[in-house]
């Protein structure tokens, strides 16, 4: 088991973080079954230990932008072009989350009855962890594939500029262990979120994941933000700056993701994604997504799959450590250790958050909820 003991921060069981989360989000507009799917995503992400993508960004990426007129509360979900194996979604800059558990659920549902399903999302705005729906083609059996572009923040290798989204490509594939093996992260060093959450706690981004227009790197968190949103900085692609390290794989994957967030559903992309009209007003980010679910009993059996899976994965844990470390992971396994530590305990929230949580308790007066913080 991973060691949790640093933890210092106050625990907020999860139930009453869910059920507050569905109260803010019916007090914007949200209707409560859509609330429920939003409040689901979010906290999933806690329950991994990917905070970035949390109830911390409940109120930055959620709230304040259904606040300002940019995220439709209502979702409007409008299927557009449809096959037997495919299908075209538009989200109408409704609740990402929402769009994408239905998109997923769509190309799942394809996948059962002819062995491969597909939907492509266009005019959908962030969807939380992308692992979430993954993992439910991962939970039928099927292996489950998605990716979404976003506001432009990577620059391209040996560009400074930033001009495509962190654009994470998601696989989950199921084992005959307790948990998949995921794999779910941008195709930059880090996403933007993590630098968010970096600021909150007053720490410094390490060097090499963000280049300046000057080609250098930059660490100071606060200063990062704000020149990502006045083009003054970009996030670096996976690898790094330059082709030493092969930054340009990761540049392409993200290209890769950008192009099927894209060009399959006619849908918007690179710059058309800056969230700036022309007048400089805020405008949603009416970005793509695409799900793809495949059933593995469509090929070897079900469980062949998953025992082979589970086999390499085995192998790979008990290979020869280097020296300094006891254990190796395979992808999925820290976060399964996380939920183990955490279901029983909830989401530790750091200062940032419980301002935020009480701020928007007294704003809509819901008084029946106390926090263990405070």
């Amino acid at each position: 088991m991973l060691d949790f003991s640093n933890e210092t921060r106050p625990y907020v069981p999860f139930a009453l973080m869910n059920d507050f989360m569905i109260e803010v989000f019916k007090k914007v507009g949200v209707p409560e079954e859509d609330a429920a799917v939003c409040a689901d995503v979010l906290l999933e992400s806690d329950r991994r230990g990917v905070e970035s993508h949390g109830c911390n960004r409940f109120k930055p990426i959620y709230i304040d932008r259904i606040d300002a007129g940019i995220l439709n509360p209502v979702t409007e979900f409008e299927v557009i072009r449809e096959t037997p194996t495919t299908a075209v979604v538009d989200g109408h800059n409704g609740m990402g989350m929402v769009v994408a558990k239905k998109s997923m659920q769509m190309a799942i549902d394809k996948a059962k009855k002819l062995g491969m399903g597909m939907v492509a999302v266009r005019n959908s705005t962030h969807y939380g962890i992308a692992g979430y729906y993954a993992t439910m083609a991962s939970q039928q059996n099927m292996i489950g594939i998605t990716g979404t572009n976003a506001r432009p923040s990577i620059a391209p290798t040996f560009g400074v500029e930033n001009m495509l989204g962190t654009n994470p490509l998601t696989f989950a594939l199921p084992t005959d262990e307790e948990f998949p093996f995921i794999i779910d992260c941008a195709t930059s060093i880090s996403q933007r979120g993590k630098i968010e959450y970096y600021a909150r706690a007053g720490k410094p981004t390490p060097a090499g994941m963000v280049i300046g227009r000057d080609g250098e790197a930059m660490t100071d968190s606060e200063d990062i933000l704000k020149a990502l949103n006045e083009k003054r900085a970009a996030l670096v692609p996976l690898g790094g700056i330059g082709e030493e390290l092969a930054g340009y794989k990761g540049y392409s994957y993200a290209v890769v993701v950008e192009i099927l967030s894209a060009a399959l559903q006619a849908g918007s992309y690179l710059k058309m994604l800056s969230g700036i009209g022309e007048h400089g007003e805020k405008i949603p980010y009416p970005i793509g997504h695409f799900f793809i679910a495949i059933d593995t009993e469509a090929f070897m059996g079900a469980e062949s799959f998953k025992k082979t899976a589970g086999d390499i994965l085995r192998e790979l844990r008990a290979s020869e450590k280097a020296p300094g470390h006891d254990r190796i992971f395979t992808a999925g396994e820290k976060a399964h250790e996380t939920w183990l530590w955490r279901k029983d305990r909830g989401v530790p929230v750091g200062e940032a958050v419980q301002k935020e949580m009480i701020g928007l308790r007294d704003r809509f007066g819901l008084t029946q909820f106390k926090f263990p913080f405070e």
